[in-house]
């Protein structure tokens, strides 16, 4: 590989290859520095919420701007894919992923390949719930409770593939009707949206809010850092992420945009996760797994239904009613 990439430089050393990053703002910063001392090729990354960068490919269809989509929710990557916005690729470290992930590509149309997993939950901030002398939340239908009024964060799912993830996963885990009545009761609860999904745990590690929806692997990284968080899996089950790679199509630099894919699946690219403290499960079984990540497999999972929530028009009708009968402020 190593050969391959200082080859393929030369003759790309021209190119700026522009990349939309989905994941913590360390872990862009970590694998720009990594994959520009690495290939050569000179990297502008800009750290976006998935929503937003699935609007931003859409809007510039005929005339792209973004070479790479990196990080970020995998439905919406099989969103993006359904609506011909994605190239396809082989890539060099096919047969190294793990089966959730080759059978994501499989999925995908070969448009975009799995790069980590996580599992969604909520953290809460154990010095202020000692303070407010309420009880600890163990189950999603706990933070529907009075108790819990103006403490809580969310991500808005029209931006956040977070909080989209938690929508979909509530769709499947109590039925469409009964996860709306939940999400209504829950928006009394809750004090603002996110654009971010990550954003709701860092206030809730800053000691700004009470409780913060998110994956769980950002929940353990800001445990790592020294914040008094309790990270919680929901006693009824929950939802989990496949983050992605995708080429966008009608890149300019197409063959910098596969060295960048390439790299990014390979053992060496995935370990710039854990080398910014980031805690997901990396899809290439040669990779190592993070000391700190949470173990998925003992966590009560829903069978994530991708190829469905992965559809443009099903995210859009169920964004369509989250608007409409939630009406989130932010």
């Amino acid at each position: 590989m190593a050969f391959w990439l200082c080859g393929a430089s030369q003759g790309m050393s021209e190119a700026r290859l522009n990349v939309l990053c989905g994941v913590d703002e360390a872990w862009c910063m970590a694998m720009e520095k990594a994959f520009e001392a690495r290939a050569g090729i000179d990297i502008s990354m800009v750290r976006k919420s998935t929503g937003d960068i699935l609007d931003q490919i859409r809007a510039e269809k005929s005339h792209p701007t973004v070479d790479v989509w990196w990080g970020g929710t995998g439905d919406a990557h099989l969103q993006a894919a359904s609506e011909d916005l994605l190239d396809r690729y082989q890539p060099d470290h096919e047969h190294d992923m793990l089966p959730w992930a080759q059978n994501f590509f499989a999925m995908s149309g070969s448009r975009s390949a799995a790069i980590y997993a996580g599992a969604l939950g909520f953290a809460y901030n154990s010095d202020l719930l000692a303070a407010l002398k309420i009880p600890a939340p163990t189950c999603w239908q706990d933070l529907t409770k009075e108790a819990y009024r103006g403490h809580i964060q969310s991500g808005n799912p029209n931006s956040s593939g977070t909080a989209f993830t938690m929508l979909a996963t509530l769709v499947q885990l109590f039925g469409e009707e009964e996860a709306f009545r939940y999400m209504a009761a829950l928006n009394r609860n809750i004090v603002e949206y996110t654009r971010s999904g990550s954003a709701p745990v860092k206030a809730a590690a800053r000691g700004e809010i009470l409780i913060g929806i998110s994956f769980m692997h950002d929940a353990v990284t800001l445990k790592e850092a020294g914040a008094a968080l309790v990270i919680v899996a929901p006693c009824e089950g929950t939802g989990y992420e496949i983050g992605a790679v995708s080429i966008v199509k009608g890149s300019r630099n197409a063959r910098a945009a596969q060295a960048f894919v390439d790299f990014a699946l390979s053992p060496e690219g995935q370990a710039t996760g854990a080398a910014a403290g980031q805690n997901q499960v990396p899809s290439n079984a040669k990779a190592a797994l993070p000391p700190a990540a949470p173990d998925i497999t003992m966590i009560k999972m829903v069978d994530y239904d991708f190829a469905t929530f992965g559809l443009s028009d099903e995210r859009s009708r169920l964004l369509t009613r989250f608007d409409t009968e939630i009406s989130p402020t932010q």
